[in-house]
C-alpha cells in the first residue's frame, strides 16, 4: 500500500477557476485595445457597462443613439438596437441624445476608483458641469498667486488701511 505525503499545513491550492477568468479577462482586454485602435479613439475608462432596455426603446423612431456613437458600438439589427461591448467606450453621448429616459444605462469606473451611472440626459449634464467646474478651479489655480506671494505683491496696500484705523 502507498504511503500518503504527509501534511504540512501549508499546501498550495491553485484555484483554477481564477486561473481561467483571469486569462479571459486579458483576453478580452487585448481584443478590446486591438478594436479601439483600429478606430482610433483611447479608452479613458478602466471598466463599464451599457445596456439598453428594449421595452422603453423606441427603436426605429429614433436612432439617435445609433448616429452619435463614435465607435459604432450601437447598430441597427433586425428591429433592435444592439451593443458590440468590446467598442463601447462609455462616453455617454448615447445617453445624452436619447429620446427616452432610462433606456440607455451606462456604468463607468474612472481610473481614480469613481464609479457614475447615467441613464438620463440630465445626469450626463451634471457631470459635465461638475467636470468643467473642477476644470476652471484647477486652471484658476494656476493663473492665481498663492497666499504668499499675494501678500508679497499686495501687502503694502493692507498696512495703509491699518494704519488709518
Amino acid at each position: 500500500m502507498p504511503k500518503k505525503p504527509k501534511k504540512t499545513g501549508k499546501e498550495e491550492t491553485t484555484d483554477i477557476y481564477r486561473l481561467l477568468f483571469e486569462a479571459s479577462e486579458k483576453k478580452r482586454k487585448k481584443k478590446r485595445i486591438e478594436l479601439l485602435q483600429s478606430v482610433g479613439v483611447e479608452d479613458i475608462f478602466e471598466k463599464g457597462n451599457i445596456t439598453i432596455d428594449m421595452k422603453t426603446c423606441k427603436g426605429v423612431e429614433c436612432k439617435f443613439c445609433i448616429d452619435v456613437c463614435p465607435t459604432s458600438a450601437l447598430y441597427w439589427k433586425t428591429g433592435e438596437v444592439y451593443i458590440t461591448k468590446e467598442l463601447c467606450i462609455y462616453c455617454t453621448s448615447c445617453v445624452l441624445n436619447c429620446m427616452v429616459d432610462n433606456c440607455i444605462e451606462v456604468t463607468r469606473k474612472r481610473p481614480n476608483g469613481e464609479t457614475e451611472t447615467f441613464c438620463k440626459p440630465q445626469d450626463v449634464f451634471l457631470l459635465l458641469d461638475k467636470l468643467n467646474t473642477r476644470n476652471r478651479i484647477k486652471t484658476l489655480k494656476k493663473l492665481l498667486p498663492d497666499d504668499e506671494t499675494y501678500l508679497k505683491r499686495y501687502g503694502k496696500h493692507f498696512s495703509k488701511f491699518k494704519k488709518e484705523k
